[in-house]
């Protein structure tokens, strides 16, 4: 009788934690410059991961320049500034896009945290917690250099530096990773060629950029893929629709889901911090 009340507590206690959810992983994409396509990148790889099954939210931290909402084909009301500072709930704020990607504006708040109290903190973080169920948290920041991108890359767990082969992206994508290397914030960063003419461009502008960081950065380069210049990805961004809604079986859809695949592979999904741990950093470092 005693073995078997023993063996039931080990069944107990195997089944709670077989039901703990894992924490999102937290991927910052950015860009050294603007108008390379990064948040278009962000838009439809969050919707590519999201049919794979997995349950992603967009946190838009561009701040004051934000337009994830209007390439996601929705329109946001309210943003975090309002979760914190007007009493409203997360839900009233997260919008739903395509396929039940979930877009999380950030506003200006982000710019007022040394003004937050404990207490408000508190209160935001609470909130937090409707947000369960989720796979992947992807971060979409400002271009350049500033603190407020070195802060988000500072967040996350993975980083991806999204560039054109233009010489002026590279450059300035390497003058983002200078800094990321100098202020010793990550080790590793992932890339995504935009706009390549096709596979052997992106193939020499990779391997290029991956020499001038190898050489004199103390940096370690992954290449995630990249996203061939389409006309279909003007005339979606035009319908304000995704390409991979509008334009399916277009070749930059087929690139989003290769680049999606990879980062799906990407191993320790589960080490994640979580959305709670993610704001608890944005809180620390941005004060």
């Amino acid at each position: 009788m005693l073995d078997q009340a023993q063996r039931l507590r080990q069944m107990v206690v195997k089944e709670s934690h077989s039901i703990i959810p894992n924490k999102p992983r937290i991927i910052t994409v950015t860009s050294g410059k603007g108008g390379v396509g990064k948040s278009n990148i962000v838009v439809n790889l969050s919707i590519a991961l999201q049919k794979m099954g997995r349950k992603v939210m967009i946190f838009d931290a561009d701040i004051g320049m934000g337009n994830d909402d209007i390439l996601m084909g929705c329109s946001s009301k309210y943003n975090v500034f309002d979760v914190i500072f007007n009493g409203k709930e997360i839900e009233e704020v997260v919008l739903t896009g395509p396929f039940g990607v979930k877009l999380l504006p950030g506003g200006s708040a982000l710019t007022k945290v040394e003004d937050l109290s404990e207490i408000q903190r508190t209160i935001f973080l609470n909130k937090l917690t409707d947000l369960k169920g989720l796979d992947y948290i992807i971060m979409d920041t400002g271009a350049g250099v500033n603190k407020s991108v070195l802060g988000f890359i500072a967040c996350c767990e993975d980083l991806i530096v999204v560039t054109t082969p233009e010489p002026t992206s590279l450059t300035d994508a390497y003058s983002l990773l200078k800094a990321v290397n100098h202020f010793n914030i990550k080790k590793s960063a992932k890339v995504i060629i935009n706009r390549s003419l096709n596979n052997n461009e992106a193939d020499l502008t990779f391997n290029k950029f991956n020499n001038a960081v190898t050489r004199f950065l103390d940096m370690k380069l992954e290449y995630l893929g990249k996203i061939g210049e389409d006309k279909k990805v003007t005339h979606a961004v035009r319908e304000q629709q995704p390409v991979i809604v509008s334009y399916p079986s277009s070749e930059a859809t087929k690139d989003i889901i290769s680049i999606a695949d990879k980062i799906e592979g990407m191993s320790n999904k589960s080490s994640g911090m979580g959305i709670e741990g993610l704001f608890k950093r944005i809180f620390s470092i941005f004060s």
